[in-house]
């Protein structure tokens, strides 16, 4: 009895319970469907979707061993939006000027903080005012072009000879102007009308809110979704913005490039924005290209003109490896602006891993000792504007180890150095190793040695009697009687008496290479210089001088005759020739490695962007062979070894050398009297060559007085520990 009556008391408990939950469900359903109904159908139906771009991460550069070079940092932004910018309550008042006032306020702040934003108006930023169109690139003056035809104002063409816009005959008349060109003071006051700013705003206030109008009104003629105001902002500048109620401005985040290192600046180069649509066309052409044929596009890129994409140095030499793919997500927001959902509809794919050959130690005291070369020059002789570069090659494959410039400069610092770098009389932007080509003087000597022994007018113990001045195209009493000499004549009368080739490389005797030059010919000799890829392009996968092949074919592109009198120079490496730091250390290299001269390259592997999975490998790529046989190298070598061992201005400095060397000197000469670029080969160790440099020092005089210098990058390679790849765990990468 008493079971049946707690059953039941059970039961009534558990009724109740499912009736109080079925009135509480249809009281929400009652509340939703009939209280709160016109409300979400409202939400419901003015709901938006819009389609956003999700930036990626550039992909990392290391060096050899894994040390990272350039990296990314996460940096936070401001957008700018006028459509989160309310409208004023009074009627009266347009949007135009809401949007204005929410600039000021924006600008105002940014410039009590010290923050500089995006503003690319061709006018100068303060009164009196003037276009800056000459400064400018063709991608800005073609867009303030389109500007001002949107607004009907100017219909020209601006180009660099055509500066400024010239008013439509109706603004012309309207404006009662003298002359076509429209004032910059007047073009301000019509933008100032266009976009109702405030009457009362200073001028120079007007043109920094102007500025940034126009970048917005930019977006919109050429489709570029959003604009960023400024970059790089402090988390104080954040949380004002987030406690002060900047309307339409939007804090956000993207990835800035980091430089890990000062040293390699000429080599890592730097990212930005395109010049001109004929460079952004140019990274686009693949894409288009598959698009067209129908293909799949989804792993290629497709720039915007507001990509920051690499401008130079191996940022641009790799862009495609390191670029990544953009994501997009869709964005939802209801009827107030609050985002009520997101979807990534494709998630961002970061950039590859590019290693590179250099060793960044290396790389640093490579410069290093160039940079102390130059500055004990400067203080022995007073001269401030001295340049240099040195080169150095893998013998085994044309890997590039090291190339350094002086002066250079820092990645790292490169904004606010700008202006004393760019004002520099010494030119540290130029690229010397790569872009300065200079007369070799007789480090050419062994490959003219080569052309002699191959083309069989002499042979390793052959001699020639050398006479001190060469006499071969003297003609009495003639104004045309042409009678070089050596050096040694020159400097003493005397000359070098019978040597062989070995010898005559040691002696660095003209007179020898006066008449093996005469006997090879000009052609000959040009065949074997190319050969060693001097005045042909290296392969390096970065901008480069070829530099000029002295003969016939050279000398008719500069409307000149070609005597047989100026063979004898180019056999000395003088006349027209001019090589880079890199072609000369790839021609050392391809010497003793017995002839095949293969591509210098920056380029040693691509990993995936966790760097787990190795994408590609440099496989050597050989572009020529100078045919040489084993007694012509061994001659050849001699004469470069004794002159480290035996020359006794040379011989002093690598007596220091961890290792055995081979060397040539050389003085070439640069058009001014008594001032000659000193120019240093060499190649370590000697009997299994590893490396082999060329340095250059602009007025450096003698090439001997580069051999402590050449010794120091030498003692550098093989002191400093193994520059083969280090074995890392998997997935880690050097700090």
């Amino acid at each position: 009895m008493e079971d049946t009556k707690r059953f039941h008391r059970r039961l009534r408990f558990l009724l109740m319970v499912f009736v109080l939950t079925m009135l509480s469900f249809t009281g929400l359903l009652y509340q939703a469907q009939v209280v709160h109904y016109e409300d979400y159908l409202s939400r419901s139906t003015t709901q938006v979707a819009h389609e956003e771009t999700v930036e990626t991460s550039r992909g990392i550069i290391t060096d050899r061993n894994g040390k990272v070079l350039v990296s990314n940092q996460q940096i936070y932004t401001i957008s700018f939006d006028p459509s989160k910018v309310s409208s004023d309550p009074d009627p009266e008042i347009s949007h135009k000027r809401s949007v204005s006032r929410a600039v000021l306020r924006l600008v105002r702040l940014c410039r009590d903080y010290g923050v500089a934003w995006e503003d690319n108006l061709p006018i100068t930023s303060a009164p009196p005012f003037a276009y800056t169109t000459s400064q400018v690139g063709d991608t800005q003056r073609s867009r303030f072009q389109k500007y001002l035809a949107d607004r009907e104002w100017s219909e020209n063409e601006l180009t660099a000879e055509s500066l400024y816009p010239a008013a439509v005959p109706t603004l012309r008349r309207e404006l009662n102007l003298p002359n076509k060109v429209i004032p910059a003071s007047e073009l301000l006051e019509l933008m100032r009308e266009d976009f109702d700013l405030d009457e009362n705003l200073s001028d120079e206030e007007a043109r920094q809110v102007l500025g940034v109008l126009y970048e917005l009104e930019l977006r919109k003629l050429v489709n570029i979704d959003s604009y960023v105001f400024a970059r790089d902002i402090s988390v104080e500048l954040i949380s004002i913005l987030n406690d002060g109620g900047f309307e339409g401005a939007i804090v956000g985040r993207e990835s800035s490039r980091v430089y890990n290192t000062d040293y390699a600046a000429h080599i890592l180069g730097r990212v930005g924005k395109f010049h001109g649509t004929e460079e952004r066309d140019a990274l686009n052409a693949p894409y288009n290209a598959a698009r067209e044929a129908g293909e799949d596009t989804s792993g290629l890129r497709y720039y915007q003109m507001d990509d920051v994409v690499g401008r130079d140095g191996v940022e641009q030499a790799f862009e495609s490896y390191l670029c990544g793919l953009d994501g997009s997500r869709l964005i939802y927001t209801n009827e107030e602006g609050k985002i009520t959902g997101e979807v990534y509809a494709q998630d961002p794919e970061p950039g590859k891993t590019v290693a590179l050959t250099i060793d960044i130690d290396y790389q640093a005291a490579v410069e290093q000792a160039l940079e102390q070369a130059v500055l004990s020059m400067n203080e022995a002789d007073g001269l401030e504007t001295r340049g240099a570069a040195a080169a150095v090659v893998s013998v085994q494959d044309s890997e590039v180890l090291a190339l350094a410039t002086y002066p250079t400069y820092s990645q790292r610092t490169y904004q606010e150095d700008f202006s004393a770098n760019n004002e520099n009389p010494g030119h540290p932007f130029v690229n010397r190793a790569l872009d300065g080509a200079y007369a070799p003087g007789s480090t050419l000597k062994p490959a003219t040695a080569v052309a002699g022994l191959e083309n069989e007018v002499i042979t390793p113990t052959s001699t020639i009697r050398t006479m001190g001045r060469y006499m071969y195209y003297y003609i009495p009493n003639s104004a045309a009687s042409y009678t070089p000499a050596c050096w040694l004549y020159n400097q003493s009368g005397g000359n070098h008496g019978s040597i062989n080739v070995s010898q005559a490389i040691y002696h660095s005797c003209n007179y020898f290479f006066y008449e093996v030059g005469r006997l090879v010919g000009i052609s000959a000799l040009d065949e074997c210089y190319a050969g060693f890829g001097l005045g042909q392009p290296t392969g390096i996968e970065l901008p480069e001088s070829t530099g000029t092949l002295a003969g016939p074919a050279y000398s008719a592109t500069q409307g000149q005759p070609w005597y047989d009198g100026n063979t004898l120079q180019a056999a000395i490496g003088q006349s027209d020739n001019t090589f880079t730091p890199l072609q000369l250390a790839n021609y050392v290299a391809t010497l003793v490695r017995g002839g095949d001269r293969y591509a210098a390259h920056l380029l040693k592997s691509v990993r995936s962007y966790d760097d787990r999975e190795v994408l590609y490998t440099y496989e050597p790529e050989v572009l020529s062979t100078v045919e040489m046989s084993e007694g012509t190298l061994d001659a050849v070598k001699k004469g470069m070894g004794d002159l480290a061992t035996k020359n006794a201005s040379v011989a002093r400095y690598f007596n220091n050398c961890v290792v055995t060397a081979g060397a040539k000197t050389g003085s070439a000469q640069t058009g001014v009297v008594n001032v000659t670029n000193g120019v240093f080969v060499c190649f370590a160790p000697f009997d299994e060559p590893e490396i082999a440099v060329a340095v250059v020092i602009e007025k450096g005089g003698s090439g001997a007085a580069l051999a402590s210098t050449a010794v120091e990058i030498v003692n550098a390679y093989f002191a400093g520990g193994d520059m083969g790849a280090v074995l890392l765990p998997e997935g880690s990468l050097i700090p």
